[in-house]
């Protein structure tokens, strides 16, 4: 049974560790956090995650990863990883808003866009408004991204404001007016993509998949085998028709180049949060 158990777990190392040999225009990141032991007692422990779609328009999970916390030093190994084992090709990374997974993706892939998930956004400004006032509010918030444009967007964007604080929701009105630029990067690529990449949506399903098989564990004795039951779990998903349907139509992204025009783009750019890509 142990040699077994070596000869599956060698199995799905190598399929986390296998080269990246394709482009990856978009990619997605995320972490969630499971039980293990620490010196007789349970605690957190961080496994990060990246899907990619590929220069076909199909899903990959492209790495996996364990840390102590979603700590910048920990998603810096995730991405400096990815990125040696061929990662190439990042047009745009989208993610939810943590500060420390922001700067590590700035620091390891300077030429590429980040996407501030909108789903994410929306609910850290809704936890700011009273429960009686969050219908109203979360219709204004998705008007926001139900324009056509970078420049539409972003005066929806300040009239939602104007509303929030003549609603008395000041700190609502805070979240819009500080966070709504970081969510809009979705706007230089291709309108057909905006509906996949402006969220992390391609991940999400991924993980409910690991919070659904590592539920019934309870408590892992070690961070080891916390990574390798969710990577073999992911490597079984991808395997799927989740990792064989196309999932966008990349060929868009060269027919019609990402948008580098308009006033709304400079001020999208001086955003710290952006990130230009490289002609």
């Amino acid at each position: 049974m142990s040699n077994l158990n070596e000869k599956a777990l060698g199995s799905v190392e190598a399929w986390r560790s296998r080269p990246l040999t394709r482009a990856y225009p978009y990619v997605y990141v995320d972490g969630t956090c499971l039980k293990r032991a620490w010196g007789g007692s349970s605690g957190n422990v961080a496994v990060m995650v990246a899907t990619g779609a590929d220069d076909d328009g199909c899903r990959e999970v492209i790495g996996a990863a364990e840390g102590f916390a979603e700590s910048a030093e920990c998603w810096r190994e995730l991405l400096s990883r990815l990125k040696s084992r061929g990662l190439r090709g990042v047009r745009m990374l989208a993610g939810d808003k943590a500060a420390d997974m922001v700067g590590a993706l700035a620091e390891v892939f300077p030429g590429a866009a980040y996407q501030r998930c909108t789903a994410h956004f929306h609910r850290n400004a809704l936890a700011k408004v009273p429960k009686s006032k969050r219908k109203v509010v979360a219709d204004k918030l998705k008007a926001i991204h139900a324009q056509e444009s970078f420049e539409a967007s972003e005066e929806k964007a300040l009239r939602v404001v104007d509303d929030l604080e003549g609603m008395r929701l000041k700190e609502a009105a805070k979240v819009v007016r500080e966070g709504y630029a970081e969510t809009l990067a979705y706007t230089r690529f291709p309108m057909e993509h905006w509906r996949r990449i402006r969220t992390d949506n391609a991940i999400e399903r991924l993980n409910r998949e690991i919070r659904r098989r590592t539920r019934v564990v309870g408590t892992f004795p070690d961070g080891r085998s916390a990574l390798m039951l969710v990577t073999a779990r992911l490597k079984y998903v991808a395997d799927s028709e989740w990792g064989s349907r196309r999932y966008l139509d990349v060929t868009l992204l060269e027919e019609r180049p990402c948008r580098r025009s308009g006033a709304g783009y400079a001020n999208l750019a001086s955003n710290p949060f952006w990130y230009q890509q490289s002609a």
